[in-house]
């Protein structure tokens, strides 16, 4: 055993360029390799599962950079604390592993980059402000080990506004918003393979196009646009902070988008609130001098679903609105979140039979999202 894990590790971690180590190195990954069993699959149950006061099970996918492609065989190793907050080892265990505790494991992502995850929810390392958290490595095929954001509770009162702002988002949003199924707690979380990774080569290589919006797989920008039209007239509200259980789309629109296809989007995302209900949310994003037009379409458009807003500049730090990270010379960014996660973005998406297909199959993915389970309160 000890000599396949030396040929498992020598092979991962000579790979690639030792000067350059992707994720620019991984302090501890390598107790991965301690007591790894020589198969594994999509599906892992801990130590901690049969036992725990508060079983958890996390699920998802692993993503390839485009964060719409599938990454099958990909390893993910995870460790966390006991109940108590401890890394409590057990009699027997790899001495490598044994700062790790019992509750770790390995699951290799299937054809479609599935994984899931049944074990106990962490506590806090006791005595310290530190939010309770589980540590993620992955391992793909010809590059060395890498560390992702700890998956953290949206619920946890430790999960400060100064701890979300320490996260990076490598692999992309490791906030897990908690549903509970009876007694089991479920989180689904995507990753996206070298999303904010120092030194991965799907980030070397770019992407062609304009580039506008946020990635997929990071978490939408709370910010505060004016609305001009729709349910929450005359005020400033946040499109995630209040509308971010469900889907929500933000139609950024740059000053040359033109008028007569914009009613025609006005239209498509109108039928597709009224359709969906309390599941869907969307909001068009204007600029200062696009407010009275925009008031305009929904006055005529008579659209009762649709929110219709403006910030002061897409630059506009007053409103957060620069946060979006759009550009102003994109004629349109299109970007769909569920649950807050990034889950597709379109730059000057034309508006076609084909777009509209795309849109629609995105919106009737959300049975994967378990909505009809309720969400776990914050603290």
């Amino acid at each position: 055993m000890k000599t396949l894990v030396f040929v498992l590790a020598f092979a991962f971690n000579h790979s690639f360029d030792a000067g350059k180590p992707v994720g620019g190195g991984c302090d501890g990954c390598k107790a991965m390799y301690a007591g790894m069993p020589r198969s594994f699959n999509s599906t892992d149950t801990s130590a901690g599962w049969a036992t725990a006061r508060q079983k958890l099970l996390i699920t998802g996918r692993v993503l390839q950079r485009d964060g719409r492609k599938p990454a099958p065989g990909i390893v993910l190793y995870y460790w966390h604390t006991d109940e108590r907050g401890y890394y409590t080892p057990r009699p027997g265990q790899p001495e490598d592993a044994r700062k790790h505790g019992y509750l770790r494991g390995w699951v290799k992502t299937d054809a479609a980059g599935r994984y899931a995850i049944y074990t106990s929810r962490p506590a806090p390392y006791p005595g310290e402000q530190m939010p309770a958290h589980i540590h993620v490595v992955v391992k793909e095929p010809h590059l060395n080990e890498y560390w992702i954001d700890d998956w953290v509770f949206d619920d946890d009162p430790l999960l400060t506004t100064a701890e979300r702002k320490k996260m990076v988002g490598r692999g992309g949003s490791g906030v897990l918003r908690v549903l509970k199924d009876k007694n089991v707690q479920v989180a689904i979380d995507d990753i996206v393979l070298g999303l904010n990774i120092p030194h991965h080569p799907a980030r070397l290589t770019g992407r062609a196009g304009l580039s506008s919006g946020l990635e997929i797989g990071e978490d939408q920008s709370s910010f505060e646009p004016t609305h001009v039209w729709g349910p929450d007239k005359g005020t400033r509200t946040c499109p995630v902070c209040k509308y971010g259980r469900y889907f929500g789309i933000i139609f950024f629109i740059g000053p040359t988008t033109n008028t007569v296809t914009l009613r025609k989007w006005l239209t498509f995302f109108e039928r597709q609130s009224v359709t969906r209900g309390s599941r869907l949310k969307v909001y068009v994003v204007g600029q200062q001098q696009q407010a009275s037009e925009l008031k305009r379409l929904g006055e005529e458009g008579r659209l009762t679903k649709v929110a219709l807003t403006y910030v002061p500049a897409f630059a506009d730090v007053s409103s957060d609105a620069y946060l979006n990270k759009i550009n102003a010379g994109a004629e349109s960014t299109l970007v769909m979140y569920r649950n807050r996660t990034i889950v597709e973005k379109f730059v000057n998406l034309p508006f076609t039979a084909s777009s509209l297909q795309v849109i629609e199959r995105v919106l009737d993915g959300s049975a994967r999202e378990r909505f009809e389970l309720p969400l776990v309160a914050g603290h």
